[in-house]
C-alpha cells in the first residue's frame, strides 16, 4: 500500500461568524486520483485554498510528504511540489503557448531574470517536455488567447506541470467544455496520473466525470466531510443521495 502523501487534521476556517470549514480530517495516498464533491457553498474551494496557502487555517494542520506546510504562502507550497490549475486562468493571452509554459518553467527554476546560458537551455528542454506531455507540441507557436476552450485548459494544465509537481489540484477541469473536450481532457489527466504517478485531487460538478475518473470520493456539506469512499460506496450511501447525489439522478 502506498504511503500518504497528504494528511490533513482538524482543519478549520471561519469568515466572520461563518464556520466555512469544520474540523476536516483528510488523507491521500501517493498516486491516488480522487474527487471532492458537494453542493455550492459546501466549502470545496475554501478547502483547496487552505491546502495551497491562499487561506490560513484558524485551526488544524496540513502535512505534505512528511513536512508540515500549514499556513505557508502559495509560492512556498508550490516549491514543495503542489500545483493547482483551472481555478483562475494563468494564461497570458498575448504570449504563445510555448512562451506561457517557458515562463512557468523559469519561475519554478527561480530563473525568471536569467533566461540565458544553462538556465535558458534547461528551460527550453523542460518546456518541450511539458508540451509533449499535454499534446500541445503542434500548437506551441499559436497565441494562447486564440486557443479553443479545450486547448486553453490543456495549456493551463501544462503550466501547472511546469514545476514537476507530486500533487495536482484541479478546480472544475471540464467547466465550459464540450463533451468531446471534456472526455479528452480527463483522458489526459488519467494518463498523467498513471504514467507520472501524479497524485490528483479534483472538484467537479459533472457526476459523469466524477464517477468515471475518480477512484475515491469525498462529499463535503456545510464545511464538513459527511461521506468518503469508493464511487460505488458513495453512490449507494443514503446520506449522499439525500444531500447531493439525488439531484443528479444517479
Amino acid at each position: 500500500m502506498s504511503a500518504n502523501i497528504l494528511e490533513v487534521a482538524g482543519l478549520e476556517k471561519h469568515f466572520g461568524g461563518v464556520h466555512v470549514t469544520c474540523s476536516i480530517n483528510f488523507a491521500m495516498q501517493e498516486g491516488e486520483q480522487s474527487a471532492i464533491i458537494g453542493p455550492n457553498g459546501a466549502g470545496k474551494s475554501t478547502f483547496m485554498n487552505l491546502l495551497t496557502g491562499y487561506h490560513r487555517p484558524d485551526a488544524g494542520k496540513v502535512v505534505f510528504a512528511g513536512e508540515e506546510i500549514t499556513g505557508l504562502p502559495p509560492h512556498q507550497v508550490a516549491r514543495r511540489g503542489i500545483s493547482r490549475a483551472f481555478q483562475v486562468s494563468s494564461i497570458f493571452g498575448r504570449m504563445t503557448v510555448a512562451e506561457n509554459v517557458r515562463a512557468a518553467v523559469h519561475a519554478q527554476m527561480r530563473a525568471t531574470f536569467r533566461l540565458f546560458a544553462s538556465a535558458h537551455r534547461i528551460g527550453v528542454e523542460e518546456t518541450g517536455r511539458v508540451l509533449a506531455l499535454c499534446g500541445m507540441e503542434r500548437k506551441r507557436d499559436l497565441m494562447a488567447g486564440e486557443l479553443a476552450q479545450g486547448d486553453k485548459k490543456r495549456l493551463e494544465l501544462a503550466i501547472a506541470l511546469a514545476g514537476r509537481p507530486r500533487l495536482l489540484f484541479l478546480d472544475e477541469p471540464t467547466a465550459g467544455m464540450s463533451i468531446e473536450e471534456a472526455r479528452s481532457t480527463m483522458e489526459l489527466v488519467d494518463r498523467l496520473n498513471r504514467e507520472l504517478k501524479l497524485t490528483v485531487l479534483f472538484t467537479e460538478h459533472d457526476m459523469g466525470i466524477v464517477f468515471n475518473h475518480a477512484r475515491r470520493l469525498t462529499l463535503l456539506h456545510r464545511g464538513a466531510i459527511i461521506v468518503q469512499g469508493t464511487p460505488a460506496e458513495v453512490r449507494a450511501n443514503e446520506t449522499a443521495q439525500k444531500v447531493y447525489l439525488g439531484e443528479h439522478h444517479l
